[in-house]
């Protein structure tokens, strides 16, 4: 059984300098491969550098909503030539979150869809953060070219929306949050979901699933993740971890 968690943030400070121990730790847990997110210059560049040195860590670049604001020519052309770069697979994280606010909206929603345009033009998948921010989110993705992909990263809407982002070539990447007993919507959308449209994932050091929830997440507890899901759907979970493992295989474009 092989697991892959399709979005983690192995270049955050509580992995500095540990990322092999933790690498590690995953693959006893059974997962086999993880892409690293960048979400502003210093996380971009640091998931770059972790692509050189593990062979089984793969990266995405972009400017999350929180930096939206500091978006411009320069920025586009080093993400051009960092998507460029052999294992770095995505655009990601961006996107919106109107519950931190921390750019303008209408500049959030001009620098999201620009760098959809971007990503399509490179034939590559867009990693997309959303928070509060569906109705616009889905705006964008419905008028957007998705050819290559889209990940709804940490999906937790319901089954309303995960209706209508299912008519677009959108993928639903489930996190911790999936095991939440409380978690209710999520639990419902993560039932009906497709198995063929489901990822995995930690967004570690963020969102620890059960059993762990409270302490820091690490990407080998995406595993915990995957069972959460099973559970949910009443299958094996090796059947979870080999269709989110395809799944993932194919929307990346993993080697």
């Amino acid at each position: 059984m092989e697991i892959i968690d399709n979005h983690t943030h192995l270049n955050d400070e509580p992995f500095r300098g540990k990322e092999q121990y933790y690498l590690e730790r995953a693959k006893s847990l059974g997962v086999t491969k993880v892409i690293c997110a960048g979400q502003d210059p210093d996380f971009n560049q640091r998931a770059v550098d972790l692509v050189q040195r593990f062979d089984n860590v793969y990266a995405m670049v972009g400017y999350c909503p929180d930096v939206a604001k500091d978006y411009d020519q320069k920025a586009e052309d080093k993400l051009i030539e960092q998507l460029k770069i052999p294992k770095v697979v995505a655009m990601g994280e961006i996107g919106l979150d109107y519950y931190w606010d921390e750019s303008p909206r209408d500049v959030q929603r001009e620098v999201f869809a620009r760098q959809i345009e971007v990503a399509h033009d490179l034939k590559m998948p867009v990693d997309i953060h959303t928070r509060d921010a569906f109705p616009d989110c889905y705006d964008i993705l419905k008028n957007s070219n998705l050819e290559y992909g889209a990940i709804l990263h940490s999906f937790n809407g319901g089954i309303d929306w995960l209706n209508k982002f299912l008519d677009l070539n959108v993928y639903f990447s489930y996190s911790g949050v999936v095991s939440f007993t409380k978690a209710t919507e999520v639990h419902e959308s993560a039932k009906a979901a497709p198995l063929d449209r489901i990822l995995v994932e930690t967004d570690a050091p963020y969102l620890t699933p059960k059993p762990y929830r409270g302490r820091q997440n690490e990407t080998g507890y995406v595993r915990y993740v995957a069972e959460a899901i099973a559970k949910l759907k009443d299958i094996p979970l090796e059947e979870v971890a080999e269709a989110t493992y395809k799944n993932t295989v194919r929307v990346y474009g993993l080697k």
